[in-house]
């Protein structure tokens, strides 16, 4: 006979996973309290290098139902959600997430589901750096200024230059202005 689990997981100790377990249960999934796993860790860290993510798969038998209610659940990175996805099917553990209308992500139309979702995810990550890239463009032509601040300004630059043309050593002209040897150097070769 199949035996159900869930998993719940929040990302700080301000969260509680009580929600989860009330949806899961109120999606009609009956699980007994030793096969409910909850865990405080950011969805950021692998599914399979969480502590409680791994005792659970541990636990977990061929033909077994793993019940999350958000596929963000068992994590923000595409490529992690397939890794674990593909983990699931190679070990014939059904893994339903009720978001997803309690689509069974090993199912063929799940594999769908998260093939459409993976190729989503990259379009918007692609579409972020374009705008990025567009924005730093749009900046650079407007003649800001990119990356920290200076710490010298063109005067000092200029007296800096000065100071090294007259032989001063860049570790004393660095003391100078309280800046390190690196920036002087940068300054001396900058035309």
């Amino acid at each position: 006979m199949s035996r159900v689990f869930s998993y719940s997981r929040v990302s700080t100790a301000e969260q509680v996973t009580s929600n989860q377990e009330l949806e899961i249960k109120q999606a009609g999934y009956s699980v007994e309290p030793h096969r409910s796993v909850q865990e405080q860790i950011s969805g950021s860290v692998q599914a399979q290098k969480r502590p409680a993510f791994q005792a659970l798969l541990a636990k977990l038998e061929e033909g077994d139902t793993l019940v999350v209610t958000k596929l963000d659940r068992i994590g923000r990175d595409s490529i992690d959600v397939q890794q674990t996805v593909e983990l699931f099917q190679t070990r014939k553990i059904k893994l339903v997430v009720l978001q997803l209308g309690n689509l069974d992500l090993t199912s063929t139309a799940g594999a769908l589901m998260i093939k459409l979702l993976a190729a989503v995810a990259d379009f918007e990550r692609e579409l972020i750096i374009e705008r990025v890239q567009s924005g730093v463009a749009r900046a650079k032509a407007e003649g800001k200024h990119m990356g920290r601040p200076s710490k010298t300004t063109s005067e000092q630059k200029q007296s800096i230059k000065a100071s090294l043309s007259q032989g001063i050593s860049v570790s004393a002209v660095a003391k100078e202005f309280n800046i390190s040897r690196a920036s002087v150097i940068a300054i001396r070769d900058t035309k």
